[in-house]
């Protein structure tokens, strides 16, 4: 027999949980958090548990961020949202091996593109002679894990799918480049596999992250090139670009050209590396010409939101990922002008 009640207690949930996002954005975090705990209480639902934990994660309570989202999936095993939240929270900490497993839930989550239909069999790791990496994530993402598709072709024939903007960039891999934006039609191979799965499937760690620069660069050149904005329709763009008086204050550093593809009028990531290569230094938000900078070993200086993506780690001043970086963080949510303020000590003293 149905509860006559049910229908009052979901709206009440949901209006409980409208009023505790409002009061997070408003800045009334205890408040918001109160009311999460409340709900949580009352029944374990995802969308509660993930903003309790990021709402708990934007205040450096990391600890209590991942008992959350851990309670949730003792209640919710399978829940693919929370185990993704736990593995950025993972990543972030460093904790790669943990970590990776959880990070498959990318793949199952609400609005996720599901896997390739393909006849031929997934790489989980086993000996093969011809492998597909299946490109997944943005334009950072793919060539941040393109590393993995050289190491790979050490030892196998590999065919690397990716955006059409990256043919040209990632040619020097040595390997087969597909470009493409969807699905595409190729030759079978023996086996396939997520580009973002690789990672895990080698259980790479922090000491084992295949090193960069893996593209080519010429030592030397003139001038910064700077990159204040994200592309828009980014889901956090508004948290990783610039106000525009700060973008403006770095764009007047002497020097200073812009390496945004609309300025440029780069054809592609391979015609923005060629300006790249000519330049001394890149200062840059978290898009993917921080990337490209990375991965040629191009001094590159990236400007972080506080809570900062999985892949910069917390609290760091490096990147494992790519050893010519140096990361500037903000102090405390928002605050790009404390970021702007380092960075301007930074150049002080790196023309002294």
């Amino acid at each position: 027999m149905s509860d006559p009640t049910a229908p009052t207690r979901t709206l009440d949930m949901k209006s409980a949980f409208a009023y505790a996002v409002k009061a997070g954005e408003a800045g009334r975090a205890a408040e918001a958090e109160g009311l999460y705990r409340a709900m949580l209480k009352a029944a374990p639902i995802s969308e509660v548990a993930r903003n309790l934990g990021l709402l708990l994660d934007e205040q450096d309570r990391y600890g209590e961020a991942e008992q959350v989202y851990r309670d949730h999936l003792v209640a919710q095993p399978g829940d693919p949202v929370i185990q993704l939240q736990l593995s950025f929270l993972l990543l972030r900490d460093g904790r790669l091996r943990e970590a990776w497993p959880l990070f498959e839930a990318r793949l199952k989550r609400p609005g996720a593109n599901p896997k390739p239909s393909i006849s031929y069999p997934e790489w989980r790791g086993q000996p093969v002679s011809s492998l597909l990496i299946w490109h997944e994530q943005g334009l950072g993402d793919q060539i941040q894990f393109a590393r993995f598709a050289r190491l790979l072709s050490e030892d196998m024939s590999v065919s690397l799918m990716c955006n059409p903007d990256l043919v040209r960039l990632f040619q020097p891999l040595g390997l087969k480049v597909i470009g493409t934006q969807g699905a595409v039609s190729v030759a079978p191979h023996e086996a396939w596999v997520m580009s973002g799965s690789i990672p895990g499937l080698l259980g790479t760690t922090l000491q084992t992250i295949p090193p960069a620069p893996y593209l080519p660069c010429t030592p030397g050149g003139r001038g910064i090139g700077v990159v204040t904005r994200g592309a828009p329709g980014h889901p956090n763009d508004a948290n990783r670009s610039l106000p525009e008086e700060m973008a403006q204050a770095l764009q007047a550093i002497p020097g200073a050209v812009s390496l945004v593809q609309a300025d440029t009028g780069a054809a592609d990531m391979r015609a923005t590396a060629d300006l790249i290569e000519g330049l001394d230094l890149v200062i840059s938000v978290d898009t993917a010409v921080a990337h490209v900078a990375g991965a040629m070993g191009k001094p590159c200086w990236v400007l972080l939101p506080h809570r900062a993506d999985w892949r910069w780690l917390r609290g760091r001043a490096d990147s494992p990922w790519y050893p010519s970086m140096r990361l500037f963080r903000q102090p405390s949510p928002g605050d790009w002008a404390g970021v702007l303020a380092e960075v301007a000590d930074a150049l002080a003293e790196r023309a002294g």
